[in-house]
């Protein structure tokens, strides 16, 4: 039940995020980096092909309405600082529920961009190492497309070690051709927001907090949610 539970939240915001792609740069992913991008994520979290060609579909339909994209921020219980994402075909149902996530939680939201610089914005890019792989000299190789730093994280459960290449937001289009010229299977792609100034919260407080985060991540408008909780 709680698979099906998340691919019901999930796979939603995958299609649109595959049509927004699809219908901004052409249905031939091979021609559209951004659509091969979000199609890998897709396959990433076990989304059905059918899905998927139903998503880009939707690209080129007439009765398709068009998805626009808009942050919104605010501040949660306990001060919380909170970035929202969203991709809607309806602003104004998208804020009313995003606004009253907020309110009822005892929040509220604040005037666009008053938290931009409280968040760095980073390309990441996750694959699985694989035998022979030399970190050192995919550094070097990767440093000239805009890498910041090459991690790695060793799973005990499955025994795999995943890599993750984080850049400025900037070099997501540098690093990306760069690992597909290294022919690296990446399974995740993404943009993402990190806090300048993580704040430590009890685990009381973060409780609190996360009954507003979840509702706002149950929303299908909403694509991603960011916190500053260290």
């Amino acid at each position: 039940m709680k698979r099906w539970g998340m691919m019901s939240r999930i796979f939603p915001k995958l299609g649109k995020a595959i049509t927004m792609a699809a219908k901004d740069g052409g249905i031939d992913p091979d021609m559209n980096a951004a659509l091969r991008t979000a199609i890998q994520n897709a396959k990433a979290q076990n989304m059905p092909k059918d899905n998927i060609d139903a998503a880009i579909k939707r690209a080129i339909s007439k009765d398709v309405d068009a998805f626009i994209e808009i942050n919104y921020e605010g501040k949660g219980p306990h001060g919380v600082l909170v970035f929202v994402e969203c991709a809607t075909d309806n602003q104004n149902r998208t804020v009313a529920n995003v606004k009253s996530y907020f309110n009822k939680a005892g929040g509220s939201l604040v005037p666009t961009g008053s938290l931009e610089f409280m968040f760095s914005r980073k390309a990441v890019f996750e694959f699985l190492k694989t035998e022979g792989m030399d970190l050192e000299e995919m550094e070097f190789e990767l440093i000239d497309a805009g890498l910041e730093e090459i991690e790695e994280d060793f799973n005990e459960e499955e025994e795999t070690t995943t890599i993750y290449v984080t850049g400025d937001y900037k070099a997501f289009g540098g690093l990306q051709s760069a690992l597909e010229g290294m022919s690296i299977d990446v399974k995740n792609a993404s943009l993402k927001r990190y806090p300048t100034t993580p704040v430590e919260f009890t685990e009381e407080q973060i409780e609190e907090m996360d009954k507003m985060l979840d509702k706002l991540d149950e929303d299908e408008d909403v694509q991603a949610v960011y916190t500053n909780i260290a």
